[in-house]
C-alpha cells in the first residue's frame, strides 16, 4: 500500500472469512513498515473489535475507490468480552490495520486516497 505521503506499507492480506476473523489476534506486535489489509466481497459497514489483541492499532476504512472514509486512532486491546466494536460512518470495501499512531504520523484525513497494489 502507498499512502499519500509516499510511505509504503507491506500488508498481509486477510481475504477469507477465517483470515478476517483472526486478523492480528494473539500477535505480539506489528513489525515496522507492515500492516494488515482486509478485503471484503462488497462495500458495507464492516465492524471490528479488539478481542485477544495484545497491542493498540489504528483502523482505517477505505471505499471501493480506495479513499479513506473513517479512521479509528489507537484502538486499545480487549482481553475479555464484551468488547467494543468499531465501524465506519460510510460503507467500506477495504480496511487497513496499522500500528497505533500511524494515521496521525501520516496526517491521514477523510477523502485521502491510499493506493492498494496487489502483487501477483
Amino acid at each position: 500500500m502507498v499512502f499519500p505521503s509516499g510511505t509504503e506499507v507491506q500488508a498481509e492480506l486477510a481475504v477469507t472469512p477465517a483470515e478476517r476473523a483472526t486478523g492480528l489476534m494473539f500477535r505480539e506486535a506489528l513489525p515496522p513498515g507492515e500492516g494488515m489489509l482486509f478485503i471484503f466481497e462488497e462495500a458495507d459497514f464492516h465492524s471490528f473489535w479488539m478481542f485477544n489483541m495484545k497491542f493498540s492499532i489504528d483502523i482505517i476504512w477505505l471505499s471501493p475507490e480506495q479513499r479513506i472514509v473513517h479512521i479509528e486512532h489507537s484502538v486499545p486491546p480487549c482481553s475479555k468480552e464484551p468488547c467494543p466494536t468499531y465501524q465506519p460512518m460510510q460503507k467500506a470495501l477495504y480496511v487497513v490495520e496499522g500500528p497505533a499512531g500511524f494515521a496521525k504520523k501520516e496526517s491521514l484525513r477523510l477523502g485521502m486516497k491510499v493506493l492498494v497494489e496487489m502483487e501477483e
